[in-house]
């Protein structure tokens, strides 16, 4: 592994920033405000990112992406991440990889239209009575001749109330396994306006003001068989196969928060005098400056490695889980000790401290809880000796 970037990297990182900077950074205080990102702002920025060659930037060339290799695309998360998040998400739109999993006709009705900005997709896993445990879904679907009837509800599904269709994971069958009977989960692409399918207003949330979480309701609602994601009954192998990364990504984002948040805090420190010296001078400050600068590369190097790993065919789940495990809680330290170096004035909304403090605290739950990851670390520990 190599660890100085690439010129093409290099021409990333500062393309990305630098857009990030000039086009993100003014809207922050209108969303963190209002709570909300209104369509012309997502129109107009999306329209810039486009032009720049951001847009959609995490697909292959051949469907009008950039073709970014694992760590590159990692790279410009990072970069991306540095923004509030509804902006960079939904202005600057990375569509699902599993996306790449369907059929041509797929590709061509759900795809494609994301990589042009006409829509965006979302994905409904999450139940309010099952999290973490995916096979407790109670949501379900039955075959009805050539159709599947889908029931139940999802929650907590991100960015649902733009998205203009949502691939549902829905419990198809039992099978058999060595831990006893667990469910069959089958993907589908149900589109927004479906007989059946309504989505609702979800929950305020104090983490990411602006990106917005949706209840999907699903009442006898019918999608033909041409509308399954990979194949009936394996639902969760599809999910497995394109969405291992999306930790990673998770990853990257935290830090490029943190790297914000660290260069306020140094910059603070230089700044601000106290007892005849830059604070920056006593122990205690200095000290926390160095634990921050620390604990943030070694979780850079974790995610770039893993990302690296992803490229050569070696990661492992472990590799991923430990790069999301140590960005998020970094993130979370980095954070909170900034505010700390600025005092009062870091919990202040004129600087983006409190606002990166509020949204790391979400990083530790979605796409895995940390209590998850160490379970998929302490797992392939303990595998071998089974």
């Amino acid at each position: 592994m190599h660890f100085a970037l690439t010129d093409e990297q290099r021409m990333i990182v500062d393309t990305t920033r630098a857009f990030v900077a000039a086009e993100l950074y003014p809207h922050e205080a209108l969303v963190e405000r209002t709570g909300h990102l209104p369509m012309e702002v997502i129109r107009e920025v999306q329209a810039k990112a486009m032009a720049a060659g951001l847009y959609a930037a995490n697909m292959p060339e051949d469907v009008g992406g950039a073709g970014l290799d694992t760590l590159s695309w990692l790279l410009y998360e990072r970069e991306l991440g540095r923004a509030n998040y509804a902006l960079h998400w939904t202005c600057v739109a990375r569509p699902s990889n599993i996306l790449l999993a369907g059929t041509a006709a797929q590709r061509e009705r759900y795809l494609m239209p994301c990589i042009r900005g006409e829509t965006w997709d979302c994905l409904a896993m999450t139940e309010p009575g099952a999290g973490s445990d995916l096979r407790g879904m109670q949501a379900s679907a039955r075959q009805d001749g050539g159709d599947w009837v889908l029931n139940g509800t999802k929650h907590f599904i991100s960015h649902a109330d733009i998205a203009g269709f949502t691939i549902a994971f829905m419990a198809t069958g039992e099978e058999d396994t060595p831990r006893g009977r667990k469910k069959r989960i089958t993907a589908f692409f149900v589109d927004k306006g479906t007989k059946g399918f309504t989505v609702r207003d979800g929950y305020r949330n104090v983490s990411h003001r602006g990106y917005s979480n949706a209840v999907l309701e699903f009442d006898d609602c019918r999608v033909p068989s041409e509308n399954v994601l990979g194949e009936v009954h394996r639902g969760f192998e599809v999910a497995n196969d394109w969405l291992g990364a999306t930790r990673l990504q998770v990853a990257a984002t935290c830090l490029g928060r943190a790297d914000r948040a660290l260069g306020h805090a140094i910059r603070y420190a230089a700044e601000r005098r106290q007892f005849g010296q830059a604070i920056g001078k006593f122990q205690g400050v200095s000290f926390k400056l160095a634990d921050m600068a620390m604990e943030l590369k070694a979780a850079e190097l974790l995610t770039w490695e893993a990302g690296w790993k992803f490229d050569q065919g070696s990661v492992t789940d472990a590799d991923m889980a430990m790069a999301k495990l140590k960005a998020t809680e970094v993130l979370a330290m980095v954070a909170d000790e900034a505010i700390q170096i600025h005092g009062g004035m870091g919990l202040m909304d004129e600087l983006p401290l409190e606002r990166i403090w509020r949204d790391a605290r979400v990083e530790r739950i979605w796409e895995g809880t940390s209590e998850i990851q160490r379970h998929i670390i302490s797992r392939e520990l303990l595998r071998p000796h089974e």
